[in-house]
């Protein structure tokens, strides 16, 4: 068995969505911590992975706007102050698990690849995977919602995920 802690070095967690529907606007987790527990020493099949984000820790640089996603028409980050995800299996480049956001917790599938294991300068072993994939914002209870005076969608319900991790293995 091995523990794996990310690298927050080394690592984005990173989200987009659609503003207008015409453009994307980028952000990210500041502040995140994950744990993959593993049956090897050079396999993540089936890990036990579990990752945590502190919402006052998003941004998108703007700062009115992360205020806005910080508050209860979004995060509610005072009420809720972190967001979770907890595998429940990673096969075949697909890591399934428990998102939870705000207080609603559902199944996600992710596409997570591998990029395999290397030793760095320091002789710590680490492995480094992509992760992306797509949720529905409102089934999170991130419901806010405005139409331009045109009729236009402000903020699309669609949010794609982008994680690019690097984790070192524990002594």
């Amino acid at each position: 068995m091995a523990i794996w802690k990310i690298d927050p070095l080394h690592s984005e967690v990173q989200f987009k969505v659609k503003h207008l529907m015409i453009s994307t606007v980028t952000g990210d987790f500041k502040a995140y911590d994950a744990t993959a527990e593993t049956a090897s020493e050079d396999s993540f099949e089936n890990a036990q992975i579990s990752f945590t984000a502190q919402i006052d820790s998003i941004s998108t640089g703007n700062e009115q706007r992360d205020g806005h996603l910080k508050s209860g028409e979004f995060f509610d980050a005072e009420a809720f102050p972190t967001l979770s995800f907890v595998s429940t299996s990673y096969l075949n480049n697909k890591l399934k698990g428990n998102l939870t956001i705000k207080d609603v917790t559902k199944e996600v599938v992710l596409d997570a690849e591998f990029g395999g294991l290397m030793t760095d300068f320091y002789g710590q072993t680490k492995a480094g995977f992509e992760i992306s994939g797509k949720i529905n914002r409102k089934d999170f209870g991130l419901t806010w919602s405005a139409v331009t005076e045109a009729g236009g969608v402000v903020v699309s319900d669609d949010v794609k995920l982008i994680l690019n991790v690097q984790l070192t293995k524990q002594a």
